[in-house]
């Protein structure tokens, strides 16, 4: 059975101020929160208190109401007088207060505009249009206001905006004309140079010219002289010809007229060489052993030293340099190893160094034949190296508390003097000492090279 439960003291339809109509559009805040206020009082109604186009809505919550059935409910509760009713009831057991001022003709001062004229709206009661009305303006009035101060604030934000566009602008003017004047300085510059260019161009151009036209004429004078010079030579090939002709017709002449002296003389210098042979035989003379040039003091091609080897016209990085004083008689070839290794390849553990010198040692022994002696530095071992030297190679390392520079002297003062000995040491101090005593010192860099051209 349908409810129809409302205010005892509610007028009836027609009476107060139901009569009443809104000569423009309900406000759109005041229609917002009049569908709020449906949609809260919806959920209490029955399904048979709703009208037909609600009641799909039923199990909706309120805010899903107020979204989705807004129109509905607005058009439900114009045309709808009885379930505005009910909304109404809803409305005074909900808010007392503001539906007991309504009633009484005197709403609250102190109420939101917007709740008076919800409702009045449901309420209906005498002069609730008005209410409405001023309840829309006093909206529309704060609304303004809002936009109002909303606008001031952006018209100050835009105005502070502006000014700082204007500051950037302005700086970016001046960037750009500084930029402007630059590039109007370069272009200046560009431009002399420029024609710079282009007179030295011509200039060259001009000198091209010349240059052709001198070689023209060069070239002209030399073809000219080409064709002398080949007239010349075949005069000269026709009167060597005439001259091999004339003079082989004077040597037969000459071997004809001269073929009795020969054999006189012949026969005549045999008869002497028999009787030399004689003489020699009865004489018992030895065979001469010696000459006379061999009385006359000088350098003999076999004596020459490392020093000379020095004098010729190689740079001290040539590795042929070691190769030419390698190649001299007995040379003895004397090596500084880890000066060596730490110059070429430092990165390597010192046992690598070792084999890696020792091997290309190895090579240059076999392919010079000199004696080569390989001496590391064994003062700081703890223990002795196992190390099988190489065929051609003799490994030493120097004994406790020496150190392989004094071992390296002590080789080069052991050897006779006059025999080729070749020290390989960065170490000035050692190629110094070594030097007094008569050896060759070379760079390590030197030998470096010599082993890496294999």
């Amino acid at each position: 059975m349908e409810r129809t439960g409302g205010n005892p003291q509610a007028e009836p339809e027609g009476a107060g101020g139901i009569d009443e109509a809104l000569d423009r559009p309900l406000p759109e805040g005041v229609r917002h929160r009049v569908v709020t206020f449906a949609a809260d009082a919806f959920g209490s109604l029955t399904t048979n208190e709703l009208p037909a186009q609600l009641r799909q809505y039923a199990r909706f919550t309120p805010s899903r109401r107020a979204k989705f059935a807004a129109n509905a409910l607005a058009s439900a509760l114009e045309t709808d007088p009885a379930f505005r009713q009910r909304i109404a009831d809803r409305l005074r057991e909900t808010q007392p207060e503001l539906t007991g001022a309504l009633d009484a003709g005197t709403p609250p001062p102190a109420a939101d505009p917007l709740d008076v004229a919800a409702a009045a709206y449901l309420l209906r009661p005498a002069g609730w249009s008005k209410l409405v009305a001023a309840a829309g303006e006093e909206a529309q009035r704060a609304h303004a206001d809002q936009v109002s101060e909303e606008t001031a604030r952006e018209l100050e934000q835009v105005k502070a905006e502006l000014a700082q566009l204007r500051a950037t602008t302005q700086s970016d003017v001046q960037q750009v004309r500084a930029e402007l004047e630059e590039a109007r300085r370069e272009a200046d510059s560009l431009q002399r140079k420029l024609r710079s260019a282009t007179n030295d161009v011509r200039r060259g151009q001009a000198a091209l010219r010349k240059a052709e036209a001198e070689l023209a004429r060069a070239r002209a004078t030399a073809a000219s002289e080409i064709a002398s010079a080949e007239g010349e030579a075949r005069r000269l090939r026709s009167r060597l010809a005439e001259a091999e002709s004339a003079l082989e017709a004077s040597r037969r002449a000459v071997r004809e007229g001269r073929s009795l002296e020969d054999m006189r003389l012949r026969l005549l210098l045999d008869t002497v060489l028999d009787a030399a042979q004689g003489l020699r035989r009865e004489l018992a003379l030895p065979p001469v052993a010696g000459r006379p040039a061999d009385s006359v003091e000088a350098v003999e091609p076999g004596t020459i030293s490392p020093k000379d080897i020095a004098q010729r016209a190689l740079s001290e990085n040539d590795p042929a340099l070691l190769d030419q004083l390698l190649a001299l008689p007995q040379a003895h070839l004397v090596v500084d190893g880890y000066n060596v290794t730490k110059t070429g390849y430092p990165a390597l553990p010192l046992e690598k160094q070792r084999l890696r010198l020792l091997g290309g040692l190895a090579v240059l022994a076999a392919q010079t034949g000199a004696e080569v002696t390989c001496v590391f530095d064994g003062a700081e071992l703890s223990a002795p190296v196992l190390l099988a030297p190489p065929r051609g190679v003799r490994v030493l390392f120097s004994k406790p508390g020496e150190t392989a520079d004094e071992l390296i002297r002590r080789l080069v003062r052991a050897e006779p003097p006059g025999r080729p000995v070749v020290v390989v040491s960065a170490d000035r101090e050692v190629a110094d000492g070594v030097a007094r005593a008569g050896a060759r010192p070379v760079a390590s860099t030197l030998l470096l090279r010599r082993l890496a051209r294999g």
